[in-house]
């Protein structure tokens, strides 16, 4: 579908006549386009982008998360001296009457934001100094909201990473098999069942006050990372929409999942996947350089299981949509879900023969934190 942008525009307080647009960005949630206007002949780009409200389903709560954590990230970088406080997070663009958030005819939402310019993306590691920035720049924004309070936040996906009713939700799929496909994957059934009991051990020590609750991003993916063209740097962390509160170690966990493994998430041929560890010491490292001071001896000490946990929870949810019949997330072939959580699987399996090598490179990366 089709959007017509310039019209979109005019509801927001951008500078500058309208010249072109096109979409931008590889996600597959929201509608986002990269605008450009003409500012007295100096070129102006906007990101215009489309709240997919049938994920998000209150686009406001969203949006005033979004406010709120920006608004704090940049007046912590003012007090702090950053001369380009623009580069290094984003910058909401509001409507001439106030408010971030536009409501079409059609009824979707819209907001807009400043496009951050001479930056690179990445979807998988190229380097292992990616790892390290990306890494670090999680980290950093983790360590901006600190003196955030989380629960000044809405949670805009209740239970998003509560591990063990996943596996109640599993569970209940796999016994009412609505595809009937559960006898056909009895060692994927069995793998799951062996790990039920690790499934509460982060929420156990937040219940027991070791694991504080903070603001988390909920989707550190390396490709919401913007490195600086120049000089490589992690410099801004995007793609908000998932903020709210959480634990910090479900954001390094998902991190590892995703940029410390050898094969794309939906790899079917299982000998290719496995978590290096070379990469994993650049995490570790990117991550405790930027807030390993500032994290309770238990957020420390779970670093490696938490990588394990999240990887266990996603393949789990890959699973209990295969046994679905594929109903939430999109597939491209037969099978394909049980492809992602076989592979995600792997990754675990990968994770547990070389744990104890994790929880080395732990200890030795924060002996070097101040």
């Amino acid at each position: 579908m089709t959007h017509d942008v310039q019209a979109i525009g005019r509801n927001f307080q951008v500078e500058g006549a309208f010249h072109e647009a096109a979409p931008f960005g590889s996600g597959h949630i929201n509608d986002t386009y990269r605008a450009r206007y003409d500012h007295a002949g100096t070129p102006r780009d906007y990101l215009h982008q489309r709240i997919n409200h049938h994920v998000f389903k209150s686009p406001e709560k969203v949006m005033e998360n979004m406010q709120k954590v920006t608004a704090h990230i940049w007046d912590k970088l003012r007090q702090a001296g950053e001369a380009d406080p623009a580069r290094r997070c984003l910058r909401l663009i509001p409507m001439p009457e106030g408010g971030l958030l536009h409501k079409d005819a059609d009824g979707n939402y819209w907001r807009t934001m400043d496009c951050i310019s001479g930056v690179q993306t990445y979807d998988t590691v190229q380097q292992p100094r990616q790892a390290y920035q990306a890494a670090r720049a999680f980290g950093r924004f983790q360590r901006l909201l600190l003196d955030f309070p989380a629960s000044d936040l809405h949670d805009t996906i209740p239970d998003f990473h509560h591990t063990p009713r996943r596996f109640e939700r599993f569970l209940e799929v796999l016994e009412a098999d609505p595809a009937g496909r559960a006898a056909s994957i009895p060692g994927e059934i069995q793998f799951l069942r062996a790990h039920q009991a690790e499934t509460a051990r982060l929420l156990d020590l937040h219940a027991a006050g070791e694991l504080p609750l903070r603001v988390t991003h909920n989707d550190t993916k390396l490709n919401n990372v913007l490195f600086d063209g120049d000089t490589g740097e992690g410099i801004c962390v995007v793609d908000l929409d998932t903020v709210m509160p959480g634990l910090a170690l479900y954001d390094f966990g998902d991190l590892v999942r995703t940029a410390a493994t050898t094969a794309a998430e939906d790899e079917a041929d299982l000998d290719r996947v496995r978590m290096d560890l070379s990469l994993f010491r650049e995490l570790v490292r990117g991550y405790l350089d930027a807030v390993g001071g500032a994290l309770e001896e238990a957020e420390v000490r779970n670093l490696a299981f938490s990588a394990r946990l999240i990887t266990l929870e996603i393949g789990m949810r890959f699973l209990t949509d295969h046994l679905e019949g594929d109903i939430y997330f999109k597939i491209h072939r037969d099978g394909h879900n049980l492809d992602r959580a076989r592979n995600q699987f792997a990754l675990v399996r990968s994770m547990e023969a070389q744990a104890r090598e994790m929880e080395l490179i732990v200890e030795e990366c924060r002996s070097c934190v101040s």
